[in-house]
């Protein structure tokens, strides 16, 4: 399985990157991961806040293939638990889906041509984490999926 992360923003702080390398390290016995960090548009004037969440939709877009199985994060997505999350990853594979593409965006969020691409709106929780934590928690919730599909012990 392929796990693609798009997201909007370049983690700078050592202690989200050195999370982040960790659970990457994790992964790599269970799947092939890349992370794919794209700047976010300079806003200068917050009215044109549309323009800037479109032109960082385009380049988000052209990082998606055609038969990619997309995940955007989004507060109104679908909520699942861990297990119905280590579910869908489990139900992805087996119906031959051979990547999966999660979008995290930017400060402005989403542009809905990116939300519309998306097979799944997931929603991790109704509250707002900043880019580099969410980046963290997503990647231990890969990983903790994986662990539920191998019947390994992880968060016991």
């Amino acid at each position: 399985m392929n796990i693609k992360i798009v997201a909007i923003g370049k983690i700078k702080e050592k202690y989200f990157i050195e999370a982040l390398k960790e659970y990457e390290k994790r992964l790599q016995k269970f799947c092939s991961l890349e992370i794919i960090e794209l700047p976010p548009e300079e806003i200068s004037d917050e009215s044109m806040s549309e323009k800037y969440k479109k032109l960082e939709g385009e380049r988000i877009l052209k990082q998606i293939k055609d038969n990619s199985f997309v995940i955007t994060l989004e507060i109104k997505g679908k909520a699942l638990s861990s297990e119905g999350f280590a579910q869908k990853i489990k139900e992805l594979s087996a119906e031959g889906n051979n990547e999966i593409v999660f979008i995290i965006g930017g400060a402005n969020g989403l542009d809905n041509s990116v939300s519309e691409r998306a097979d799944l709106k997931l929603s991790f929780s109704p509250m707002t984490f900043t880019h580099q934590m969410f980046r963290v928690i997503l990647l231990e919730q890969i990983y903790r999926a994986f662990k539920i599909n191998s019947n390994e012990s992880y968060h016991r």
